[in-house]
């Protein structure tokens, strides 16, 4: 498959550019609403922890046990807020416990008297450290105010929101991606078709796509990697494997410095199990630099920009 900007480091200074303009008019017209609707959602779920813990006036064990996902909500609860490594540490918990609780749920085979002990432990460095001046009816011994829940609510939602802020603007810009990408393959006759994890990938039918696809890797050991988007053009290759995209999008530079090995990981498990042939794609938009570029030059990855999404005819679709 020929190269289509991998090969042309002359471009990427002019294309950095557009890319990142193109992020930042993204961002100041639709990432604040996403980031609100998930601020909006995030309070409610403060206050369903806040209740079910008597607005934090007594909780213990057997609350924490009831309602574990509230877990990430009472660490923003305190002063200062406690990341979970931290939380862990002061508590010298059990990391398996509370990763679970993260999740929304305990650890299936912990003993009874252990769990018990353990969420006694989180309980104690929680109560100690409880941030008074965002819940001040703590120092009052009395119930809060509607208008003091919902406050506080906020406030423990905003910090909760910061935390996972970058998250939540790449999820968002993901699924834009997505869409767009999908919206550009139907417009030419492709349709959104699943494609049976039982059935050889070379099989897939072809004018098809499909999102977020789990594909089988390794020899041995078989695991399963995510890859965004999947495409078997209306003329098959001779491979017959379908055009794999991984969606990409970044808001500042040192984050994808730091995760740019993510990819090349990917590409090498691939090539491992369907051949140096397969065909794997980037589809960026925002902050990728040069080094970026350059790392996944040299590792064998192609990718197309956004602002120039016509450049997947280059794929052969």
């Amino acid at each position: 498959m020929k190269r289509i900007n991998a090969d042309k480091p002359h471009l990427w200074k002019a294309d950095i550019a557009a890319s990142v303009d193109q992020f930042n008019r993204w961002f100041m017209g639709f990432a604040p609403a996403a980031f609100r609707g998930t601020r909006m959602a995030t309070t409610e779920r403060v206050k369903a922890a806040l209740l079910a813990t008597a607005d934090l006036r007594s909780f213990d064990a057997n609350i924490l046990k009831a309602n574990p996902g509230a877990l990430s909500t009472l660490r923003m609860c305190t002063a200062p807020p406690l990341a979970v490594d931290r939380l862990i540490g002061l508590a010298n918990a059990s990391k398996n416990l509370v990763g679970c609780m993260e999740s929304g749920k305990l650890p299936p085979r912990m003993l009874a008297a252990d769990l018990d002990g353990e969420l006694s432990k989180l309980c104690r460095i929680i109560s100690k450290l409880l941030d008074r001046d965002i819940f001040p009816w703590l120092d009052l011994d009395k119930a809060p105010t509607d208008h003091e829940r919902d406050r506080a609510s906020t406030i423990v939602a905003d910090r909760l929101c910061s935390a996972v802020a970058n998250p939540i603007i790449r999820n968002a810009q993901e699924q834009r991606q997505l869409k767009l990408i999908g919206a550009w393959l139907e417009a030419r006759g492709y349709r959104k078709q699943g494609h049976p994890g039982d059935k050889p990938l070379t099989e897939m039918a072809a004018a098809t796509y499909a999102f977020r696809m789990n594909l089988p890797v390794g020899k041995t050991l078989k695991v399963n990697i995510p890859v965004d988007i999947v495409i078997q053009p209306k003329r098959r290759r001779k491979d017959r494997l379908p055009i794999l995209i991984e969606a990409k999008s970044a808001g500042d530079f040192t984050n994808t410095n730091k995760r740019r090995k993510e990819e090349a990981t990917k590409i090498h498990q691939l090539q491992a199990t369907y051949g140096e042939t397969v065909p794997f794609v980037l589809f960026l938009c925002g902050y990728f630099g040069g080094d970026y570029l350059g790392y996944e030059a040299t590792e064998g990855i192609d990718w197309v920009w956004e602002h120039r999404i016509d450049d997947l005819v280059k794929l052969g679709l």
